[in-house]
């Protein structure tokens, strides 16, 4: 017998920096942001802590704001989704200075507690072992060591960590990603796949969504070029969507998908990101996967 409302799909995510405003620490601010999610016709929202100092605050944030933050949320009706804990890009858990490395660690604890205390259910971690550094023989051990003592904590806030494939050199496949995820054996480190870094980096998709098949906590779909990670139009870039979809149907994958724009600078990013919307969504449903 089949329960109602225990439907496959895919739910639809955009990311905070489609959207126009960089919210300060008011209600108002962050309802009014937060506002532009159900009027572009999304589920949810994934919150960035970059590397810039007013997203990096966000693990400092007090009880006051983490909760101030959680009822603007419902007060919109809609829900933050993930974490992307990108400032690992500077810094570094594989860093050759312990003291960056320490920091790192401090940085995970921060971003396990703010998802825990904002009720977001993934932090998506940074495939960048020390990314502004030259290269040392250390670095994917200590990024590994940091990701296995992280699991203890995540287990116990119910906060899962999906590992991203990313641009640069160090975790650039679904495939690298997996040998952390093997190599912990926790239910709580998973992979976070993204499309357009597969594309970006010249891989194949069958290869690298079969690496990932029964761990993948969500998806981002964006589009690239060779070289060019971000800021590329949907639709314009190489991603072949159609092909991922339908090895994604194939696997009976279901779950969040989460489309990663950079359109915070532009007037019309509600409309934009709609239109990426209306996109992916097309070609979901060409595919045979159902979009909720």
């Amino acid at each position: 017998m089949v329960m109602s409302g225990l439907v496959d799909g895919i739910t639809l995510g955009i990311y905070e920096k489609a959207l126009v405003g960089n919210p300060l620490a008011t209600g108002d601010d962050w309802r009014r942001f937060l506002e532009q999610v159900p009027a572009a016709g999304f589920g949810y929202l994934d919150l960035s802590v970059d590397e810039s100092p007013e997203r990096e605050a966000r693990l400092e944030w007090g009880r006051d704001t983490r909760l101030m933050v959680r009822r603007a949320v419902e007060t919109v009706g809609t829900m933050i989704g993930g974490i992307c804990l990108s400032v690992h890009r500077r810094i570094g858990p594989g860093s050759a200075d312990p003291e960056v490395r320490e920091r790192a660690r401090q940085v995970m604890t921060q971003g396990l507690r703010l998802c825990h205390d904002l009720g977001v259910g993934v932090l998506q971690v940074a495939g960048y072992y020390c990314y502004y550094e030259d290269p040392n023989p250390d670095a994917e051990r200590h990024y590994g060591q940091l990701l296995a003592d992280a699991v203890p904590l995540a287990a116990r806030l119910g906060v899962i960590m999906g590992i991203e494939n990313g641009d640069g050199t160090d975790v650039t496949s679904v495939r690298k990603a997996m040998q952390f995820v093997e190599a912990v054996d926790s239910p709580y480190l998973q992979v976070y796949p993204d499309l357009g870094n597969i594309a970006e980096q010249g891989l194949d998709p069958d290869v690298e969504l079969a690496a990932g098949r029964g761990h993948m906590v969500a998806l981002h779909a964006k589009d690239v070029r060779r070289g060019e990670p971000r800021r590329v139009d949907m639709g314009t870039g190489i991603v072949d969507w159609d092909h991922s979809f339908e090895l994604l149907r194939a696997q009976g994958w279901a779950g969040r998908m989460m489309i990663e724009m950079w359109n915070d600078d532009a007037p019309d990013s509600v409309e934009r990101s709609g239109r990426a919307r209306e996109f992916i969504t097309e070609h979901l449903v060409k595919a045979g996967i159902p979009v909720l």
